[in-house]
């Protein structure tokens, strides 16, 4: 684990879960090894009916916080914002359950967020079943150059990503994610605090390998 200046306990963790028992534990104990055993986790569950949720529960020496969203009532928006309200900490990570961090310096992430850009998004690694895939499509937006406001071509409008993103909590609250959205909440997030006059950091040193789920709408093109 990285040793910083900046107590870890000043992060909250947001998990949203539905079935995923298969990469949760390995995300979870990622958060461990980069944040601490002091690190709040606020997990979102929506009715998983997998062991998603016996895996958190045998992190026990964890402040994990259980927040349960029915089918009907979620949306990607709605559960991230439900998230924030059980946040207690300054600082937000939001990272998919099925992803692992690899590299994270949150000294760093910190030092950035106060400096007044209003989220950063880290670099995914694509695995399917363990072997990394040509990083085509979505995939290409994660690339080695750390970038203000980056633009993506291919969806024609600025690009975020909330499988692995930060925020400042406060930031959040006055700018929530839109809740009537099916998906893509992120990137429409950033469209409209950029518009705002703000500014988000793509941080190409912050790595996650983001595994492959069989329902997951990124996963076009797989190989």
């Amino acid at each position: 684990m990285l040793s910083t200046g900046i107590p870890l306990d000043n992060y909250s963790v947001i998990l949203r879960c539905r079935n995923e028992e298969r990469y949760i534990g390995y995300c979870i104990q990622s958060l461990v090894d980069f944040l601490g055993d002091d690190v709040e986790i606020v997990l979102v569950d929506n009715e998983s009916t997998d062991d998603s949720v016996r895996i958190a529960n045998t992190f026990d020496y964890l402040n994990i916080k259980k927040v349960n969203i029915t089918k009907n009532d979620y949306s990607p928006g709605r559960a991230l914002n439900l998230g924030v309200e059980n946040c207690t900490n300054d600082y937000i990570f939001i990272i998919s359950a099925h992803c692992e961090i690899v590299k994270l310096n949150p000294t760093d992430v910190i030092n950035n967020l106060d400096s007044g850009y209003s989220a950063i998004w880290g670099k995914q690694i694509p695995l399917w079943n363990g072997k990394k895939i040509t990083p085509r499509y979505m995939w290409s937006n994660f690339g080695d150059k750390s970038t203000v406001n980056y633009f993506c071509e291919n969806e024609d409008r600025y690009f975020l990503h909330n499988a692995c993103a930060f925020y400042y909590k406060y930031t959040l609250i006055d700018y929530p994610f839109d809740e009537d959205l099916s998906g893509k909440e992120d990137r429409y997030w950033a469209n409209d605090i950029i518009e705002n006059g703000k500014e988000i950091y793509y941080d190409s040193d912050i790595v996650v390998n983001h595994h492959y789920t069989g329902d997951g709408a990124t996963w076009l093109g797989v190989g």
